[in-house]
């Protein structure tokens, strides 16, 4: 049987808007993989300039995510997922997983955000997992479920639990907007605190089949994507510092890494 990959690629570019009390803005392009969790054998071996689990010109390392224990001994990050979900009261026997990420570049990768998309077996997206990873090497997670009623436009919402900048305060909410990952693949965050809408973040990208061709063009257009993608935040910093933002020490990370949000409201359970 000929093998179709779900997997694929998206270019396209992150967009970020801080309102106050500095407004600031910045926009790069970049490109991220859309990965079946499931099909990541299959894609290493057919592709010579992508491996899984082993070092390549691009690569998908299953440790780099979730709590870090994957990839040996026969434990998977699909296998991490799962498990998550079935925790949360949210087992999808025969679904799949699939996650937006940036890959490893000869060797290197930073995830400010990985989203892992969870179907059921009917192909029904029935939960999202927002991994947050922050530049002091902390990681937190938000599970929430997708309501029946979202077939186009995916609307949720959380609380803020995890500190990410040294210029945003832990308090807070998060309101997330995406598209169905089709051609096109959209992924709007705002974050809100107690004097409304502080920062705006978003992803927009098009849809092109992951291929040996692609990679490497993709290698030549953005030969150093890691190196700016962690440069940028601190070069960002530093301009916010010079604005004269106030700087927020960074507290110790929430006990549990995951937070479950029982419904598309900011009723949570850490």
């Amino acid at each position: 049987m000929t093998f179709v990959p779900q997997s694929k690629i998206y270019q396209g570019r992150v967009f970020h808007q801080r309102l106050r009390p500095r407004k600031h803005r910045l926009s790069y392009r970049v490109f991220s993989l859309f990965l079946d969790l499931e099909e990541l054998p299959e894609l290493a071996a057919q592709h010579r300039f992508f491996s899984h689990n082993r070092f390549n010109l691009l690569s998908f390392w299953d440790k780099d995510y979730g709590n870090g224990d994957h990839g040996k001994d026969g434990h998977t990050l699909l296998d991490y997922v799962r498990t998550v979900l079935q925790n949360a009261g949210y087992a999808l026997p025969g679904g799949a997983v699939r996650m937006l990420c940036y890959p490893r570049m000869f060797g290197y990768v930073f995830n400010p955000l990985s989203v892992y998309y969870c179907y059921d077996a009917d192909g029904v997206l029935r939960v999202l997992l927002y991994e947050v990873s922050n530049t002091f090497g902390q990681r937190h997670s938000y599970l929430i479920p997708v309501s029946e009623d979202q077939t186009q436009i995916i609307r949720q919402s959380c609380r803020k639990d995890f500190y990410v900048s040294p210029f945003i305060d832990t308090a807070g909410a998060y309101e997330f907007r995406l598209s169905l990952p089709k051609e096109s693949l959209t992924l709007l965050i705002n974050h809100h605190d107690a004097e409304g809408l502080l920062l705006k973040a978003s992803f927009s990208g098009q849809a092109v089949a992951l291929t040996d061709r692609t990679l490497i063009a993709l290698m030549w257009k953005y030969p150093l994507m890691t190196v700016k993608v962690i440069a940028g935040i601190h070069w960002e910093a530093l301009k916010l510092w010079k604005k004269g933002l106030h700087f927020f020490r960074r507290p110790q990370p929430p006990q549990n890494s995951l937070t479950i949000v029982k419904s598309d409201s900011l009723e949570t359970q850490s």
